[in-house]
């Protein structure tokens, strides 16, 4: 798979596993509803676009033609991540909505969400597509809005699960 995912551990309280990504390989643009989250890159380089979700306000401007439901959206930033840069956090305000690529090579990380995913209260993850495409040429300035539509993950993207072989993490 383009994307594996090692569980450590879940408690009530969070849920913690390793995420390996090949070369090039994507994590779509999802989401963590009402959670909190820490991303530390532990080999290779990611680049990580970060987006907050936006309050629907009468002054905004309209979406642009889309088959579905649209938000409105910041994106905020778009860096690369080392095992040498600081943790990407996320709360469930800010950098919440974001994609995860694996650059010039195989990449993994740590990932640690407080609470865990859970269905039954609404912290279930959804893929999202952004409906503009950047302008041609030289990359727009950030902070700009987008208008995202939530959609089904890509046709070419699924995680497949690998064994922790480590100690036990859980009390």
């Amino acid at each position: 798979p383009p994307v594996s995912y090692m569980h450590i551990c879940e408690t009530e309280s969070f849920s913690m596993g390793v995420f390996l990504l090949r070369g090039g390989a994507c994590i779509p643009l999802h989401d963590h509803p009402g959670m909190n989250g820490m991303l530390k890159v532990l080999y290779g380089t990611l680049r990580i676009a970060c987006m907050d979700a936006l309050p629907a306000a009468a002054a905004a401007p309209p979406p642009p033609p889309a088959p579905g439901p649209c938000l409105r959206a910041l994106l905020r930033s778009r860096q690369h991540y080392t095992p040498a840069s600081p943790p990407c956090l996320l709360s469930p305000h800010t950098d919440n909505l974001h994609q995860i690529d694996a650059v010039d090579g195989p990449a993994a990380f740590l990932d640690i969400l407080a609470p865990p995913y859970d269905p039954e209260h609404g912290r279930d993850c959804h893929y999202y597509r952004l409906l503009e495409g950047p302008p041609a040429g030289a990359e727009p300035a950030l902070p700009r809005e987008v208008w995202l539509l939530e959609t089904a993950p890509a046709a070419d993207f699924w995680c497949g699960g690998e064994p922790y072989p480590g100690p036990r993490v859980c009390p």
